[in-house]
């Protein structure tokens, strides 16, 4: 059984939980890894596991005890996590984030200059309007009222409207999955609301501020926003400012949202990984092959990547 110390808000500063590696191996690298609905569940739990077998501590993070809604997370969150990894001897301190903490990761890492390695699968390239998964009226997930999904010093950053509003939201992102065979797609919606609002220098996340290496990972068969042209817009974005970070897109044509390292999907569900790939996107099912293929590739990669680090 994994050790762990568990963090609240109102008492640390942060929600989390510390899994430490395993006495008595001994590492000064520890990854912030914000990975399912809570710091606790099976994917941060598996996150971990992944983290330490490449020799790194992990503090997992999420927005609440059991809540993957984002509504003006505050940074400084951040700060108090570093803070913490400092006080254990940790030196080189990275973060990874999924999907919509892919993007927190980036935004992150723009604001706090001590992480030196950053890693987002399937990221935005501009900070997201808030969100609610709190079942009003019968729908998973909402909008807020005008929040952003992260703040800063008590104001909400700028961030790129989403197209509808409350109850619209989440049946346009219905009838889309639907229509394309998959559990969740929400592509043309994140299409629709660039087209209605084109992307502002102030929603854009900065990545020419991160420090170290950036690792943004995609697939072009993502079903819930086009993370490829995003991941590319940031290369541009890098090609035109100046940056000390090491930037590398990783974008393959197969590998949907999911785009995990395959031993870490492994941990997550050691029965039917591959399968869960499947059920949740129409590419997963037509793609197995060329899909795992992505993820072994990434698997092999990122371990490499933590090695040198």
């Amino acid at each position: 059984m994994m050790k762990k110390r568990v963090f609240a808000p109102e008492r640390d500063g942060f929600c989390g939980a510390w899994y430490p590696m395993p006495h008595p191996k001994k590492t000064d690298k520890a990854v912030i890894l914000m990975l399912g609905d809570s710091s606790e569940d099976r994917m941060a739990v598996s996150g971990a596991k992944w983290l330490h077998r490449q020799g790194c501590h992990a503090l997992a993070m999420s927005p609440d005890k059991k809540d993957y809604g984002h509504h003006n997370y505050p940074l400084e969150r951040f700060e108090k996590a570093i803070e913490f990894l400092k006080s254990q001897g940790c030196e080189k301190i990275g973060i990874v984030g999924a999907s919509t903490t892919g993007m927190l990761a980036l935004v992150a890492a723009s604001y706090y200059p001590e992480i030196s390695l950053t890693v987002a699968v399937s990221p935005p390239d501009f900070i997201m309007e808030g969100f609610y998964q709190d079942g009003r009226d019968g729908m998973r997930e909402r909008p807020g009222e005008k929040e952003s999904s992260v703040s800063w010093q008590g104001k909400p950053l700028c961030y790129l409207p989403y197209a509808y509003r409350h109850p619209e939201y989440w049946q346009k992102i219905m009838e889309e999955s639907k229509a394309g065979g998959d559990k969740i797609a929400s592509r043309k919606m994140f299409d629709e609301s660039e087209r209605r609002h084109p992307v502002q220098e102030e929603e854009k996340i900065r990545v020419e501020r991160i420090h170290g290496k950036v690792i943004c990972i995609g697939a072009e068969d993502d079903v819930l926003w086009d993370t490829c042209k995003y991941i590319r817009r940031m290369e541009q974005r890098l090609c035109k400012t100046q940056h000390e970070n090491e930037f590398e897109a990783w974008i393959y044509e197969h590998g949907t949202h999911f785009a995990f390292p395959e031993s870490m999907l492994k941990l997550m569900l050691p029965v039917g990984s591959g399968l869960l790939v499947s059920f949740m996107f129409k590419a997963g099912k037509e793609f197995p092959k060329e899909c795992r293929e992505t993820r072994i590739d990434i698997d092999r990669r990122l371990q490499k990547v933590i090695r040198e680090w």
